[in-house]
């Protein structure tokens, strides 16, 4: 029987960062991923991260996925695809069903980093073909290359469901609305914003009553909810479409760590039930430790780093660094991993309805949490929206307390800054000349900045902003420009589209709209009416 010092079960972002971390140590490391590919989630994640540089953000998941496979690799750390761990038992024997194999090996420590799967949602139709996870749907779409339908509903205004929507749209899906039974989206602003300006329509407090089709579904059913929980008679709203997307949370799979005799608990602001861990991720059973989304919900980011800590506490534990070493990179790991735990969307703060202001004092946007924009009456409330007067100027329209801070890196004059507290708003500065580089444009995971130039010619300015979608509009094409919420507020012309290699495969449009209406277009709709 074949032992290791380390086995790490699971592939994804937690694992493999934790596979990294103690095989760079010197433990002869294995990995082993139920999938026929290692990164988990990353290869579908096609957006880019939010955080620092040390978090690897405005560096897209695919991209992610791709460099930790390759540092794996590098440092010797073994992955074994198609290889479903089935249990874990005493003395740290692990069984491994490989095909139609199952054997069985040793570890003198394991990791845990089983992710977590998706929730359903029970409502009549629910196993009509057309029903299926965001998970299921971002799969079809980032690595197969399929759309999962023409007509899309999407249940859920977390983060999963905003990031999938545009990802449908960019995939050539018509996004017909998002729907969620809280009354205010769960998700980033900046990510609810980015479907708002295109004219996707928000139903908060509303639930889905029934999905209707015989053979698939044609039809979708929502009705607002009261307080309770409960539909209101009469507010019933139909959708046609042949596709309903569901995103309403994730869950830990604990289950390999319950056959290990760890223990569990049960916390719904962790997503559900987990292994209890502590500060360097070893569970209860000396050895055994867990890492990422199985010990509680949060981003890939704070994956990767919690596989860092477990991966570093291994090779403590195994001899292969010392004491000193250790607290180290413990301090330096849990140091990072904080700075994503702060602000309005960290633990406990998540969907807070008594957090009402941003951590400057600053009212959090009712329209935001309800329709997903900002009212024309909040712009000037956030230091990033300052109007200039005059010439090319940034606008940033980041208007929550998030982890995030690129645009201050990227900004070789300045113009933008976030401070040391990660969370910030970010501040424009109006006194600092703007180069028009639109570096800031291209940078920003969450698409929340504009570039304006008040003076592009009498009577006229100019909007540049992000362009995900295919086909790109070209130098000269007339459309119409839209606002905030989606609605047109005037004709647009593109001036100018720009790809090069610094702004990361982001396309940015130029375009050129009456002088009065730079503070109010942001985005570009083709002649044909289409937002894409």
């Amino acid at each position: 029987m074949k032992r290791y010092d380390l086995v790490v079960i699971g592939a994804g972002p937690a694992g493999l960062s934790a596979a990294i971390e103690a095989a760079s140590k010197g433990l002869d490391t294995i990995v082993f991923d139920e999938n026929a590919r290692p990164g988990g989630q990353l290869f579908k994640q096609i957006h880019k991260f939010f955080g620092s540089k040390e978090h690897k953000a405005r560096i897209r998941g695919v991209d992610i996925g791709a460099q930790l496979v390759k540092q794996a690799e590098e440092v010797g750390a073994k992955v074994v695809l198609d290889a479903a761990v089935m249990g874990i038992f005493p003395h740290k024997d692990i069984s491994i069903m490989k095909g139609d194999e199952v054997y069985t090996c040793k570890a003198d420590n394991i990791i845990i980093a089983t992710g977590a799967s998706e929730n359903t949602l029970a409502f009549p139709g629910w196993t009509l073909p057309g029903v299926m996870g965001a998970g299921s749907a971002q799969t079809q779409m980032n690595l197969h290359g399929v759309m999962p339908g023409k007509r899309v509903l999407m249940m859920g205004s977390g983060n999963v469901g905003l990031v999938v929507g545009l990802q449908l749209m960019q995939a050539g899906c018509e996004l017909v609305a998002v729907v969620d039974a809280a009354p205010r989206v769960g998700g980033y602003g900046v990510h609810a914003a980015k479907l708002a300006r295109t004219g996707v329509p928000f139903y908060l407090g509303h639930t889905i009553l029934r999905a209707e089709g015989e053979d698939h579904v044609r039809k979708a059913v929502i009705a607002q909810v009261d307080k309770t929980w409960k539909p209101v008679p009469e507010t019933e709203k139909e959708f046609d479409v042949d596709t309903i997307c569901v995103a309403v949370g994730l869950s830990p799979m604990y289950q390999l760590a319950m056959t290990a005799g760890c223990r569990l608990s049960d916390d719904p602001q962790k997503g559900g039930v987990h292994p209890v861990v502590n500060q360097f991720g070893e569970t209860s059973v000396s050895g055994i430790f867990a890492a990422g989304d199985v010990t509680g919900i949060e981003e890939a980011s704070s994956a990767m780093i919690s596989g860092r800590i477990a991966g570093a506490a291994a090779a403590l534990r195994a001899g292969y660094i010392s004491q000193e070493e250790h607290d180290r990179l413990y301090t330096l790991y849990q140091s990072s991993l904080d700075q994503l735990r702060q602000g309005m969307f960290a633990g406990a703060n998540k969907g807070n309805p008594k957090i009402t202001a941003t951590d400057e004092g600053i009212p959090l946007s009712a329209s935001l949490l309800a329709k997903g924009y900002l009212e024309e009456d909040e712009i000037s409330n956030f230091p990033g929206c300052e109007a200039g007067g005059s010439g090319f100027h940034p606008v940033v329209e980041c208007t929550q307390n998030i982890p995030c801070n690129p645009c201050q890196d990227v900004c070789p004059k300045r113009c933008i800054t976030v401070g040391d507290r990660i969370t910030n708003l970010p501040v424009v500065h109006p006194e600092v000349e703007c180069i028009n580089c639109g570096l800031c444009v291209s940078a920003c995971p969450g698409q929340a900045i504009f570039l304006v130039n008040e003076d592009l010619e009498p009577g006229y300015g100019a909007v540049s902003l992000p362009y995900e979608f295919r086909p790109l509009p070209a130098k000269g094409e007339k459309g119409t420009a839209l606002d905030r919420s989606g609605k047109p507020v005037c004709p647009a012309e593109i001036v100018d589209v720009k790809i090069t290699a610094p702004y990361d495969r982001t396309p940015i449009l130029t375009m050129k709209v009456p002088a009065n209406m730079t503070g109010k277009a942001r985005f570009f709709a083709r002649e044909s009416g289409s937002a894409r």
